[in-house]
C-alpha cells in the first residue's frame, strides 16, 4: 500500500518529537510505500533535510509557502465562484459555516491559472468589504484587507497545488496539512486519516496571542480561521487518532465526532537505553538535563529562571539543554542574554546532540513547554529511569501519575510559566537522592509496561491494515 503522509512545519526538515514519531513509523512499515508531502515555511529549507529519509519513502514533495509571496498577479475582474462559494470564503474570513468541497472545486478550476490572480480580483475586494462591514468596521480598512490576504494566502496556494496520488492520505496534524488530507482524500475518493499529537487549534491560538507581527484587533480572526480549519479536518477524516483522552475531549469540543476518534499512545524502545552510559565527571554534582528544541513553545525562558532559583540553593547543578538552537535564532539569542541577566553559571547548550550521550548522566529531568502532545523526551528519560519535573501540560500529568496503575509518582507536575514552583520542586529532587531514584523506577516501570514500542507500532500496523482495500 502506498501511504501519503503529510507533515506541517516538522519531518523531514525540523527534529523534534513529531519529527522522530514520523520516522520511527516509516522505519517500522516496511511493507507500506511512502510519499511524503511536507508543508514548509521556507524555501531556503529546500532538500535540507534533518533525517537519513528511508528506504521505502518513494518521493518527497516540498510545499513552501512563501513561494506564493513570489507570484506575479495581474488585475482580474471576476471568477464565476457562485454566491455560495462567495459566503464560503467570506466566512472563512469572519467565521461560520465554510463549503470546503466548492473552494476546492473553484481554487483548482482553469479559469483560475494562479491562486494570487484571486486576490486582485473585484470578487475578492467585495468579500472583504462585506466582511469587514459585517464585523470589522472600526479598524483600518487597509490593514484588515491586508491581513486578510497574509491569512487566506497559504490556504490558497496549499489547495491549488497537486496532490500525489495515494492509497491512504494520513495528516499528523490539523490546520494546513488537514486541508491537504482533506483536499486529497476527497479528489481522489481514498481514505483519510490524522494523527493529532498537540492539539493544533490551541497551539496555534497561544501563538497568535503572544505574536507582535498580527495587529491586537485582528487575533481573533486568526484564531478564528485556524479553528475553521481543523473543524473541517475533524469533518472530513475517516479516523482521528489522539494520544490520550484529555486530547480527545478537546476534539470532541472542537467539533469532531466521537465515534472517529481512537485513542494510541506513543511507545518508545525501551531496550535500545539499556546500555547508556551513566558515567559522570564529578560525584558531587547535580545534573538537570532538559531535551528539547529552543524554541517559544518550549518556553526556555521559564526553565532558566527556574534555574536560577536553584541556584541560590543548590551551589553544585549543572543545567543541561540537549538540542537544536536553530530553528529560532532569534529566540536562542533571547536565552543568551537572559542567562548573562541572571548570572547562571554552568548552564550549557549542547545545540544538536545524540540524546543518548547525555541522559544517562542527567540526575533530573525537566520540561517547561506551554504546549505539548505524549512527549517522547520524557519516555526516553524514564526509560533511563530519571524523574521529571514538568508543566501540566499535554499528557504529561498522565505520565508522572499514570491513570489506574499502581507504579506511583515519576516526578513533580507544575504549573504552566511558574518558574518558583519550577525551581522548587527542581531543589526538593536535587535534596533527596532516594527520591529521585525512586520515581526514576516508576517512571522506568510506567513506561515499559504502557509505552511500549511494540504496541504503537502494532496499533498502527493494523490501523493501516483496515485500510488497505480503500473506503
Amino acid at each position: 500500500m502506498k501511504i501519503c503522509l503529510i507533515c506541517e512545519g516538522s519531518y523531514p526538515h525540523v527534529t523534534g518529537g513529531v519529527s522522530s514519531w514520523v520516522h520511527m513509523l516509516i522505519k517500522q512499515m516496511p511493507e507500506h510505500e511512502f510519499v511524503l508531502y511536507c508543508i514548509v515555511a521556507e524555501e531556503k529549507s529546500k532538500g535540507n533535510f534533518k533525517y537519513e529519509i528511508p528506504s521505502n519513502v518513494v518521493e518527497v514533495k516540498e510545499i513552501f509557502l512563501d513561494y506564493i509571496l513570489k507570484q506575479k498577479s495581474s488585475l482580474q475582474k471576476s471568477y464565476p465562484i457562485g454566491t455560495s462559494g462567495e459566503e464560503s470564503i467570506k466566512n472563512l474570513i469572519i467565521g461560520g459555516e465554510v463549503n470546503f468541497n466548492i473552494l476546492y472545486e473553484f481554487l483548482r478550476s482553469k479559469e483560475l491559472k494562479k491562486p494570487t490572480d484571486f486576490f486582485m480580483s473585484k470578487n475578492f475586494f467585495d468579500i472583504v468589504v462585506s466582511a469587514y462591514e459585517d464585523k470589522y468596521p472600526s479598524i483600518p480598512f487597509n490593514e484588515f484587507f491586508w491581513g486578510v490576504r497574509a491569512m487566506l494566502l497559504p490556504l490558497l496556494y496549499i489547495v491549488s497545488n497537486e496532490l500525489p496520488k495515494a492509497d491512504l492520505y494520513h495528516s499528523v496534524s490539523t490546520g494546513y496539512a488537514g486541508i491537504a488530507g482533506s483536499l486529497a482524500g476527497t479528489l481522489y475518493n481514498k481514505p483519510f486519516i490524522i494523527t493529532e499529537h498537540g492539539i493544533y487549534t490551541r497551539e496555534r491560538e497561544e501563538e497568535i496571542i503572544k505574536s507582535k507581527w498580527i495587529k491586537g484587533y485582528l487575533k481573533d480572526m486568526w484564531i478564528q480561521f485556524f479553528y475553521t480549519l481543523s473543524k473541517c479536518s475533524y469533518d472530513t477524516a475517516d479516523k482521528v487518532i489522539t494520544l490520550f483522552n484529555k486530547n480527545r475531549e478537546i476534539e470532541i469540543e472542537l467539533g469532531c465526532k466521537p465515534s472517529k476518534i481512537e485513542i494510541v499512545e506513543n511507545g518508545i524502545p525501551i531496550q535500545d537505553f539499556a546500555n547508556i552510559s551513566c558515567e559522570r565527571d564529578t560525584e558531587n554534582t547535580i545534573n538537570i538535563g532538559s531535551v528539547l528544541r529552543v524554541v517559544p513553545i518550549k518556553d526556555v525562558k521559564t526553565m532558566l529562571e527556574s534555574f536560577s532559583v536553584v541556584s541560590y540553593e543548590i551551589k553544585n547543578c549543572n543545567f543541561y539543554l540537549i538540542g537544536p538552537t536553530d530553528e529560532d535564532e532569534e529566540y536562542y539569542k533571547e536565552c543568551l542574554r537572559l542567562v548573562r541577566e541572571l548570572e547562571l553559571k554552568n548552564v550549557i547548550f549542547t545545540g544538536r546532540a545524540n540524546v543518548k550521550d547525555y541522559i544517562g548522566k542527567m540526575d533530573i529531568m525537566v520540561l517547561s513547554s506551554i504546549s505539548e502532545g505524549q512527549p517522547l523526551a520524557m519516555l526516553e528519560g524514564m526509560a533511563c529511569k530519571k524523574p521529571f519535573v514538568t508543566t501540566n501540560v499535554g499528557s504529561c500529568s498522565e505520565l508522572i501519575y499514570g491513570v489506574d496503575d499502581n507504579f506511583g509518582s515519576a516526578g513533580i507536575v507544575v504549573p504552566v510559566m511558574n518558574y518558583v514552583k519550577m525551581g522548587n520542586a527542581l531543589i526538593k529532587l536535587c535534596k533527596d537522592k532516594a527520591l529521585r531514584l525512586s520515581m526514576g523506577e516508576n517512571g522506568y516501570k510506567r513506561a515499559s509496561t504502557k509505552y511500549t514500542f511494540e504496541k504503537f507500532i502494532n496499533r498502527y500496523k493494523d490501523i493501516y491494515k483496515k485500510y488497505e482495500g480503500g473506503l
